[in-house]
């Protein structure tokens, strides 16, 4: 019985593992999102991986992380990168805890958009890999938005 009662107060008392990781990779990318608003590039890209993707929203916007930083290095040297919220942001873990992909809405300049990603621990450390920036549009909508693409 003792026993048993401490197994409860443990679970109880201490955050799960993967409550733990969740608070983890949120200020991570809290803290990512605070550097592009305050046009921080190097704190920008220093929690994303050699091998990092950003996917943006038009069309040709696949970008390495060369690519990327190339890319937006003008826009943090004007003091201005981007200033994106985000809220509700749900994480999902691989078995073997190595791996967290989210996906989180986010006020934009451009409205409503929905950021999606993927994190790797690489030397138990969470790296940003992957990022997909999506401007979303309503179902009904939609028919008025492929017109404006064929522009």
């Amino acid at each position: 019985m003792k026993k048993l009662l401490i197994i409860f107060l443990a679970f109880i008392c201490f955050p799960s593992l993967a409550q733990k990781e969740t608070e983890s990779l949120d200020k991570l990318m809290d803290a990512w999102h605070l550097a592009a608003t305050k046009a921080d590039f190097k704190s920008y890209f220093a929690p994303t991986t050699d091998d990092f993707i950003f996917l943006g929203t038009a069309p040709g916007e696949r970008w390495t992380k060369k690519e990327f930083q190339s890319f937006s290095k003008p826009y943090f040297d004007k003091g201005k990168a981007w200033d994106f919220k985000a809220n509700n942001r749900k994480w999902n873990f691989s078995k073997d805890g190595k791996t967290a992909w989210f996906d989180e809405d986010l006020k934009t300049w451009m409205e409503d958009c929905r950021g999606s990603g993927v994190c790797v621990k690489e030397k138990g450390v969470w790296k940003l890999a992957y990022y997909n920036l999506t401007v979303l549009i309503e179902n009904e909508k939609i028919k008025e938005f492929i017109k404006l693409r064929k522009q």
